[in-house]
């Protein structure tokens, strides 16, 4: 017990320690939108971009969301070409989505920090959102951060449209 030091989190840690950089990067303002009035959406996870099915599904409630919130999506090389393997451009193209090329570290925190909300499958970005207080719709079936969820930053809702409204609609009552 003597040698057993109480660190932290690295990959927090790191985030803390970055934070005053990405916010002097502005990358919700030369992307259009004000801070606080934007959601950002990440999607990279083989369970939602490789199944057509499901990838049509989840960017069709995406663009229902982007009617009241406008989005921006940095969108992996993987899943614009999954995107574009299943034909569904048009609906990014009709909406109120604004994809970006994929970001680095500081200008994806900038965009997180800055964000109403983050719908995202990704891992890493759920434990980020909680350490910045942004609320998170995680959409995958599972986490592997449950502590995420049970701290209420995080909410796991999986694939379905019903649910991802009613956490999205959520998030918006509450200040």
């Amino acid at each position: 017990p003597e040698r057993v030091r109480y660190v932290g989190n690295v990959m927090i840690d790191s985030l803390v320690e970055q934070l005053p950089a990405a916010r002097s990067l502005g990358m919700a303002d030369r992307s259009g939108v004000r801070p606080g009035a934007y959601a950002v959406v990440t999607l990279h996870r083989p369970s939602n971009v490789d199944d057509a099915a499901v990838l049509a599904r989840l960017l069709k409630v995406l663009v229902q969301i982007s009617q009241r919130t406008p989005l921006l999506f940095p969108i992996h090389p993987r899943t614009a070409s999954r995107i574009a393997a299943a034909g569904l451009e048009d609906l990014l193209a009709d909406s109120a989505i604004t994809t970006i090329p994929p970001q680095g570290y500081l200008e994806m925190l900038g965009l997180m920090k800055d964000a109403r909300v983050v719908l995202t499958d990704s891992g890493g970005i759920q434990e980020e959102t909680t350490a910045l207080g942004v609320p998170c719709i995680k959409l995958r079936e599972n986490t592997e951060r449950p502590i995420t969820a049970s701290q209420g930053t995080n909410t796991v809702v999986g694939t379905d449209v019903d649910q991802i409204l009613a956490c999205y609609e959520d998030v918006m009552k509450t200040g």
